[in-house]
This record gives C-alpha cells, sequence and structure tokens, in this order.
C-alpha cells in the first residue's frame, strides 16, 4: 500500500468516524458558545495571545462563551472539527488542503489569515551548503505536514531522490518536534526543517545553522507563505455567522495588538504556552521565533494552493480542488468597516 493511499484511508476511517459522532454532536446543538482549537505553540501566537489577554472572549460577548482545546497535530484538530467537537481552529496548511480533499469540501472554510513564515532548515555546523546535503538525516515534524511537504519539494527541486521510508539521496525523518530538538542535540539528526519556535530552539540552544530560509523560496508571494490559518466548520459558519463574525472581531484585534505590542505580545504568548506545558520556553528562543514571524489575517491564499501543488508533486496528495475553500467575506466585511484593505482568496472564490 502507497503512503498516500494509507494517509487516505486513515484519514476516511477518521472521517466515517467523525460522520457517527457529528450526529450528537453537530455545531449549533450547544449552549450557545464557541470552541476554538489550536496548538501550543508560538506559530499559533494569536490564539496564545487572544485568549490569554481576553481579547477573543471580549469580542464574542458575554451571550457566546468560549471554550477551548489544545492539539498536538494538525489531523487532531481536523477530526474535531469534522465532529463538530470544535467549532473553528488555528491550524497549518496541509491539514487544512487534506481536511478540505477527505471532506468533498463540505467539512470547513478558511476565514482568514493568521501567521506568515518561522519555518526553515538548520543543520549541524559543518554542513556549510546545500550541496553538502545528500547522504544526512533530516528530521520534519510528521509524513505529510506542512514542513515535511516543504522539505521533500525542495529535494525534488535540487533533484534528489528520497521516499517516505527515510530513502533515497537523502533521510527524511518524521518525528515530533520535542524528539527532534533532542535527537538534534545528540548528533542523531544532522538537521530539520521546522516551525518555530522548535527552529530558534535548534539554533540557540542546540548550536544548529540556519541553511535555509523559507521565506527566501516564496518569490512569487515576496517571501510571505502561510504557516497557520484561522478554519471553521463549514455546518458552524452557516448557523452560527454572528458567531463567526466575532471571532473574526477578536481575531484582528488580537493580531492589531501584537504588531503594536511586540514585546508584551512575547511575553503574553509565553505565559500562556508555560500554562499549557508547564515549562516556560527560553526568551531567547521566543524573541528569535517572533522575528522570524509575521502575523496578518490575509491568508496569502497563493501559497496555499502552490502548497497543495508541491504536497501533490511529492506523492502525499491527490490533486485536489480548492474551488470555494476561502470564506473571506465575514473578515472583508470588518476590514471595509475599519476602513482596510480587504484580503483575497484564490480566483476562483471571487
Amino acid at each position: 500500500m502507497s503512503p498516500r493511499t494509507s494517509l487516505i484511508r486513515a484519514t476516511a476511517a477518521a472521517l466515517a468516524l467523525a460522520a457517527v459522532t457529528t450526529g450528537c454532536g453537530a455545531p449549533g446543538d450547544d449552549d450557545g458558545g464557541l470552541t476554538l482549537g489550536y496548538f501550543p505553540n508560538l506559530t499559533h501566537a494569536p490564539a496564545l495571545v487572544g485568549v490569554e489577554n481576553g481579547i477573543l472572549q471580549e469580542a464574542l460577548g458575554e451571550d457566546v462563551p468560549l471554550s477551548t482545546q489544545t492539539f498536538d497535530a494538525g489531523p487532531d484538530a481536523i477530526n474535531a472539527i469534522f465532529s463538530g467537537e470544535i467549532d473553528a481552529a488555528f491550524v497549518g496548511p496541509s491539514p487544512t488542503i487534506n481536511g478540505w480533499a477527505q471532506s468533498g469540501g463540505a467539512a470547513l472554510r478558511v476565514i482568514a489569515g493568521s501567521t506568515s513564515g518561522g519555518a526553515g532548515l538548520v543543520v549541524r555546523p559543518g554542513i556549510d551548503g546545500v550541496d553538502e546535503l545528500p547522504g544526512t538525516t533530516l528530521a520534519t515534524p510528521q509524513l505529510g505536514n506542512t514542513q515535511d511537504v516543504a522539505l521533500r519539494w525542495f529535494a525534488r527541486e535540487q533533484g534528489w531522490r528520497v521516499d517516505t521510508e527515510g530513502g533515497g539521496d537523502l533521510s527524511i525523518l518524521p518525528q515530533t518536534n520535542a524528539e527532534t530538538v533532542n535527537a538534534f542535540a545528540l548528533g542523531e539528526v544532522d538537521g530539520a526543517w521546522l516551525p518555530e519556535p522548535h527552529l530558534s530552539r535548534l539554533v540557540v540552544e542546540a548550536g544548529g545553522e540556519p541553511l535555509v530560509d523559507e521565506a527566501e523560496r516564496w518569490t512569487e508571494t515576496d517571501g510571505a507563505f502561510v504557516t497557520t490559518n484561522l478554519i471553521v466548520n463549514a455546518e458552524f459558519l452557516e448557523t452560527h455567522p454572528e458567531a463567526v463574525t466575532r471571532l473574526l472581531r477578536g481575531h484582528v484585534d488580537t493580531i492589531d495588538w501584537i504588531n503594536a505590542h511586540p514585546e508584551d505580545a512575547r511575553e503574553a504568548a509565553a505565559t500562556h504556552l508555560a500554562d499549557l506545558t508547564g515549562t516556560r520556553t527560553n526568551p531567547e528562543v521566543v524573541a528569535s521565533a517572533f522575528d522570524n514571524m509575521t502575523f496578518t489575517v490575509d491568508p496569502i491564499a497563493p501559497s496555499l494552493a502552490a502548497g497543495a501543488e508541491h504536497a501533490e508533486a511529492v506523492g502525499l496528495l491527490d490533486p485536489v480542488d480548492l474551488n470555494g475553500i476561502y470564506a473571506l467575506e465575514p473578515l472583508n466585511g470588518l476590514l471595509r468597516g475599519d476602513g482596510r484593505d480587504e484580503v483575497a482568496g484564490l480566483q476562483e472564490d471571487l
């Protein structure tokens, strides 16, 4: 069985379970609240800060209580969207695309951007150029995740052969971010293509050297690429449009606050992250991570479409039609009211 087939069948099984679960817990069959999913990860800083500072709850109002649930992997968050366990989520582009594809476009919509950048390749000292990578072992967070696809696409562009079993001209080893940090420090892997803050941890705490800044590879979008976007359960959007608009109000206000108060935002994100994980992130790592990211409500739609093309090209995704994946009118209505420029989805969404 091919890796792609395995991934599709696993997701299909999850969807089947979700279909059963949805019957007893669909969006809208609740107390009028909103449940938001996000990761204990600095690439989800707008969620960390928005929850920590109460900005999201203030925007939702007293009649829409906010509850939260955290996840360690995109597929888990997507399955929770499918089942109605959560109503909205901050999640990366690859899980978003996979969720859209496996539900036939029925389960979710992207309603805003959140984070751009904050990903790339860090290697051990002694690797001084890209041409020295063949024969090395490089880690990614998960087979088929956003950074895994980025590394495999990078290898393909170099003309290198890689496979999903760790073989080829270089060995790609999917493992958790925490495992990668430890493995890198012990010399068990030669480098890793990771998101923040794990990217900065390899540099600050483990002596790694940045080799590839992913932003430099996105020339068609002037270095911008979606790392995290905000999605919503499609049924919840239809049945609770006002709650979604209020969530977006809080999201816009949170990103404005982060960009206007970067030092305070770093502290708020670090505090909330420590509450979630029980561990305080090195302040130098937090500062480095924030310097590598841009927080924006622009979904940077061309990079999502390109990510889908890359995943297809490296054999991790069947062809997918993304027409309709964006539902940006609620966000654009707020931006128009604020006198700001609107954001765009894909051409097919216009």
